[in-house]
């Protein structure tokens, strides 16, 4: 568990999903993503089933992630911070990355979309690189996953993945965990 101190007011932690929380996540998830499932570069995701983290605020739920290792890679796959501005979406991205690391990734990744400007503003303030845009991918996606709308955030047409990463250096004074 990962424990920050916002102020004499406010706590910030982040530890595992605990198994009382699954309801919570899975009403957050219909809430905030129109059900459990999420696609990335053409792949489903049932976000119920991955591996999460839980942010916690003055001891109430404050966020959530969601991340799927691949062999020396980790595709952060959900985001999702209720109190924005207090550093939750950063001590989420911040225990994902632990976690990868300790399982021998060298790379972070991600998919957001084209609409997604608070996103990206985000993922490149903490360090992540666009790497790639990936034409016309939400119309692949909605075949997955037809409640995905054609217009998103700001009113701007929903059409294209955009894949951010970021490298995880290996720890200092020896060879990468998974090398």
């Amino acid at each position: 568990m990962t424990s920050i101190d916002r102020g004499a007011a406010r706590s910030l932690t982040v530890r595992p999903l605990a198994a009382d929380e699954h309801a919570w996540v899975r009403d957050l998830f219909v809430e905030r993503w129109g059900g459990v499932v999420s696609v990335s570069r053409g792949v489903a995701h049932d976000t119920t089933a991955l591996p999460t983290f839980v942010a916690h605020l003055d001891g109430r739920p404050a966020g959530v992630a969601t991340y799927r290792l691949d062999g020396r890679e980790c595709e952060l796959v959900t985001l999702d911070s209720l109190n924005e501005g207090v550093g939750v979406g950063t001590a989420l991205v911040d225990a994902v990355a632990r976690a990868a690391r300790e399982a021998g990734a060298v790379r972070l990744w991600l998919i957001t979309t084209n609409d997604n400007l608070r996103a990206l503003r985000f993922y490149q303030r903490y360090g992540f690189d666009l790497v790639a845009v990936h034409r016309d991918a939400v119309a692949r996606s909605r075949a997955l996953k037809p409640s995905i709308p054609e217009i998103g955030l700001d009113g701007i047409p929903l059409r294209h993945e955009l894949e951010l990463e970021l490298p995880l250096p290996r720890p200092a004074g020896g060879a990468h965990p998974g090398a």
